[in-house]
């Protein structure tokens, strides 16, 4: 991981309970969470989604960080990009002003602030800083095998060249 051992990642994770099953008897039973888990929705359904976000269904952001060119980039704009809307921008009620989301008019409330969490090393907690955190990690939770992948590339690479010098 990013910021995790392994051994530290399984024990947050095992913090989470998931509704899992069926089991052989065809029931549905609480576990502890596993790496291999989706993160679970803070919503019941989409209904609750709705009403909680002013009427718009909040998107995966993993998703969004992979499928934007310059997601990463995209996702920290959006976190720290809240302002006043300019004069002649109408917003609706519960809607929030960011230029970089398209149109300007949000429903998602600014989420991110300074201080709202303290780092276990002293990084400064500022919006800033929560929100590059933040991209990281959903860049890293939408390819969590991307590092592995590009090393075994370079492995692969370094293999056949050995093999194509050799063999001429």
């Amino acid at each position: 991981g990013v910021s995790h051992t392994e051994a530290e990642a399984k024990a947050e994770a095992e913090q989470i309970t998931v509704k899992d099953g069926p089991d052989d008897a065809g029931n549905y039973f609480d576990r502890p969470g596993k790496l291999s888990d989706y993160f679970p929705s803070p919503y019941p359904n989409e209904e609750a989604a709705r009403a909680a976000n002013n009427g718009a269904y909040p998107p995966d952001l993993s998703y969004i960080v992979s499928a934007r060119k310059g997601g990463e980039d995209y996702i920290f704009s959006l976190l720290t990009g809240y302002h006043d809307a300019p004069a002649g921008v109408v917003l609706r009620e519960g809607q929030y002003f960011n230029p970089y989301f398209p149109g300007g008019a949000i429903s998602m409330a600014q989420v991110l602030y300074n201080e709202v969490i303290e780092y276990e090393d002293g990084t400064a907690p500022t919006q800033s800083q929560l929100a590059k955190d933040v991209a990281t990690f959903l860049k890293w939770t939408s390819e969590p095998e991307h590092d592995d992948r590009k090393q075994l590339l370079i492995k692969v690479i370094g293999i056949l060249g050995f093999l194509t010098v050799v063999s001429y």
